[in-house]
């Protein structure tokens, strides 16, 4: 899929864990071993988008590469739109896939199958979800539930995103998992739009694209990737890093 690019997102403010992408885990910074990961995938370049000159230098020093975005980006999307402009300005890579930051642990696989899903030409963006299986997370908020209909084995179109429990009756509820693949000009007319009310009340930032008309697709996958916010989820990831 030469056609495609991987954008890393990295800031060093984040607020809960201040500093996480350069955390030693197992003796490397998280992002190195994001970036690594996401480059497992063979989806082809790989570029770590931040606004640090400090992550940038441990970036390179690892052999990957970085680019230096703007500090005033109100979100990664932002921040993965001016990267791409800087990276490809001639527009090569028609498909920009977003990983995350702070998924140390992450599983290559997934990140194919949410680039796999933009094969249809119907398809604006796509993204991940996993059966719940935890009850824990079933009423957490924090737990984003992603609502679609089956469009075919393993795949759903979505029809909206929340984090209440939803939908109500029999059935699987999903765990949204935040990585995207979008079409370039989705990814530059989603940016361009203006903060939607849905998007607003729930806190999620994908409802603009469902409440403009755009196709989201969702790859059901087995596992949801450890997202790193807090200095307990980061003892966890050496963990498991220390474990494989």
């Amino acid at each position: 899929m030469t056609t495609s690019i991987v954008l890393i997102p990295a800031r060093m403010s984040a607020s809960r864990l201040p500093g996480k992408p350069l955390a030693d885990i197992c003796g490397l910074p998280m992002i190195v071993h994001v970036m690594r990961r996401a480059a497992a995938a063979g989806l082809g370049r790989v570029v770590v988008a931040t606004d640090s000159d400090e992550i940038l230098k441990v970036v390179e020093a690892a052999g990957g590469e970085a680019v230096m975005t703007r500090a005033d980006h109100p979100t990664g999307s932002d921040r993965i739109r001016e990267a791409a402009d800087l990276v490809d300005p001639d527009r090569r890579f028609e498909r920009i896939i977003n990983v995350q930051g702070d998924l140390p642990t992450l599983d290559p696989g997934i990140v194919s199958a949410a680039a796999q899903l933009l094969d249809d030409p119907a398809v604006d963006i796509g993204t991940l979800a996993a059966v719940i299986v935890r009850p824990e997370e079933v009423s957490n908020p924090a737990v984003v539930k992603a609502i679609g209909t089956p469009v075919g084995e393993r795949r759903l179109r979505a029809l909206y995103f929340s984090r209440a429990t939803a939908p109500s009756g029999e059935g699987p509820l999903y765990h949204h998992i935040g990585l995207y693949a979008y079409r370039r000009a989705a990814l530059e007319r989603f940016v361009s739009l203006p903060p939607a009310p849905l998007e607003q009340r729930e806190r999620l930032e994908q409802l603009r694209a469902l409440e403009n008309g755009m196709r989201i697709d969702v790859a059901v996958v087995d596992t949801v990737p450890l997202g790193v916010d807090t200095p307990a989820e980061l003892e966890r990831a050496r963990a498991l890093i220390a474990a494989s």
